[in-house]
């Protein structure tokens, strides 16, 4: 049964506000019931200012009962909506919707102190029209009747003094008796994260991933690149979620993110989003070309992208006092995704009670991997934040008990960057069991010229470095992100045969044992196994380079 909320209360009190409110927060049908009376008066030639609509409407209560507002009400409820009607002023008009057992009706009756509507009214006044210029509070009060009054006072649902509550304020208290306020019990969200040193294929999986799905959210900054096959070409996805391109999904840019403007504008129209699909949240920090200019020091020190990124997000702390950083807010060419003023249409929190509330299936996709993690990483050879589940969720603003899934992604061999200046002093970072692709090449029967076209990062097109697997590196990634579903990539660097391998059994025996250590040791189900990246138009007409071993259910549950 579609709800009717309907609210009473003395001029002033700010029915019009929560109104607007519950119709563009919840998308509440918006039923003025001076607008009506301006429809009727039009009809019978009656004059239309606020005096005369009232004594109108008593002559509609006397010829119809009261059911003149009924029967509005029930138009709305015939188009299966919700409606708020602002507002009720009598007695009949409320019993009139309290015994129609066809609406369930939710009296919300707002009051405040005789003084503070007195002045409200007098603000209101510097604009009002000339019929109502120099009439008394009392004279324009929709409520005549003190019996009314106290009639509204015993019979409402939710009574709210508006002296002590701004509209944001009355809203949450309303939608919260209207159930519009998702438990903390739905567990909605999925997080993909990297645990090793990035480059684990994040991006491919989050992209076969993604038609699943009802919202994708990204964070972290452009310096991390997920490439990914998509069903018409190869993209590599820097700022938004991998797969967007080839999704419908809501598609939130969270507010941890550090962007570069341009970058994304261009990668926005390369997907074709508009802002239908996509919303940035205001706060989101904004890459200057000073950012990059910080960074250059470190492309040469440890490797860094120099997107940016990091001293972006340390302008971000350092900047709060005079010279205030610019946030996407700030920025007019993202206005479109973010909106002009608060609450603003991009911001994560709404759209992510929106999803809470309505049970929808969301992805969070991190960037980089649990190594380079700026509290948890091999310092200095890391990133700029915290790469693990935990940051991420900060990042998006999620709480920790909206999870429902961890999945991480490791490769049968680690790799990092490429030292900055080969091996001449400066390092991109430790590897523990390093090894180089010509070893790789025997051991997989992939050739080297394939092995060393393809390893180049999707940021830099640096070269990489590569390594046997890291036991210990693995067990440290379990225990920082307790991951409920662990994704194997590269199962072809095995053996080249994993390629053909469409089922799990297909795997190489070494493969195979391979996984059951990983889930011995990680704890948790090898879920999804990449069998390899299709790298070519031929390839991506065959898609199914990952054998899905989920226990989730077939058809997926949503929600």
């Amino acid at each position: 049964m579609n709800k009717v909320v309907v609210i009473t209360g003395r001029l002033y009190t700010g029915k019009s506000g929560l109104s607007r409110l519950l119709s563009s927060e919840y998308q509440y049908t918006h039923l003025k019931t001076s607008s009506i009376l301006r429809d009727y008066a039009r009809d019978r030639q009656h004059p239309e200012d606020r005096l005369s609509l009232q004594q109108l409407g008593d002559t509609l209560d006397k010829e119809t009962e009261g059911r003149w507002l009924l029967e509005k009400v029930e138009e709305v409820l015939a188009r299966n909506e919700d409606v708020v009607v602002d507002s009720v002023r009598t007695r009949e008009q409320l019993e009139m919707l309290r015994k129609n057992k066809r609406v369930e009706v939710i009296h919300v009756h707002l009051y405040a102190k005789t003084n503070d509507l007195e002045s409200r009214y007098a603000n209101c006044q510097k604009t009002a029209n000339e019929l109502e210029k120099g009439l008394s509070y009392d004279d324009l009060d929709l409520i005549k009747s003190t019996d009314d009054i106290e009639a509204f006072q015993i019979d409402a649902d939710v009574r709210i003094n508006t002296s002590r509550a701004d509209n944001s304020d009355t809203l949450v208290r309303v939608a919260a008796r209207l159930g519009l306020c998702s438990p903390p019990s739905v567990r909605c969200v999925d997080v993909l994260i990297g645990g090793q040193f990035g480059s684990e294929g994040k991006g491919h999986v989050a992209a076969y991933l993604a038609k699943e799905y009802d919202v994708l959210v990204r964070v972290g900054g452009p310096n991390a690149g997920h490439s990914v096959a998509g069903v018409d070409e190869n993209y590599v996805y820097h700022q938004l979620p991998s797969g967007t391109k080839d999704t419908t999904a809501k598609v939130l840019l969270g507010p941890g993110m550090t962007i570069d403007v341009d970058g994304l504008l261009k990668e926005i129209a390369d997907c074709g989003i508009d802002e239908d699909r996509l919303y940035i949240d205001p706060q989101a920090m904004i890459i200057s070309a000073d950012d990059k200019q910080t960074e250059s020091t470190m492309v040469q020190e440890i490797a860094s992208t120099g997107s940016g990124s990091g001293a972006a997000a340390a302008r971000r702390i350092l900047s709060r006092t005079a010279t205030r950083a610019k946030l996407a807010k700030d920025v007019e060419a993202l206005a479109r995704y973010v909106g002009t003023s608060a609450p603003y249409r991009g911001s994560i929190i709404r759209q992510l009670e929106i999803a809470y509330r309505e049970r929808q299936d969301v992805l969070l996709e991190g960037t980089q991997g649990s190594g380079l993690s700026l509290f948890h990483g091999d310092y200095p050879h890391v990133t700029s934040r915290d790469t693990n589940v935990s940051g991420c969720l900060a990042e998006a603003g999620i709480p920790p008990n909206r999870v429902r899934r961890v999945l991480m992604v490791i490769r049968l061999n680690p790799i990092r960057v490429g030292n900055p200046d080969g091996d001449k002093g400066h390092s991109s970072g430790d590897m523990k069991h390093e090894i180089d692709f010509a070893t790789v090449a025997r051991a997989s029967g992939i050739p080297l010229e394939e092995l060393e076209k393809n390893e180049k990062t999707s940021t830099t097109k640096r070269k990489r470095r590569v390594g046997w697997f890291d036991w210990e590196q693995f067990r440290r990634a379990c225990l920082l992100n307790s991951p409920t579903d662990l994704v194997l990539t590269f199962a072809d660097y095995m053996t080249i045969r994993n390629r053909d391998a469409r089922r799990f059994e297909q795997l190489d025996e070494n493969t195979i044992k391979f996984v059951e250590e990983l889930e011995r040791v990680g704890q948790a189900p090898v879920s999804l196994i990449n069998t390899r990246f299709p790298r070519n138009a031929e390839e991506r007409l065959d898609l199914r380079t990952v054998i899905d071993r989920r226990n989730w259910g077939f058809p997926r549950p949503r929600g």
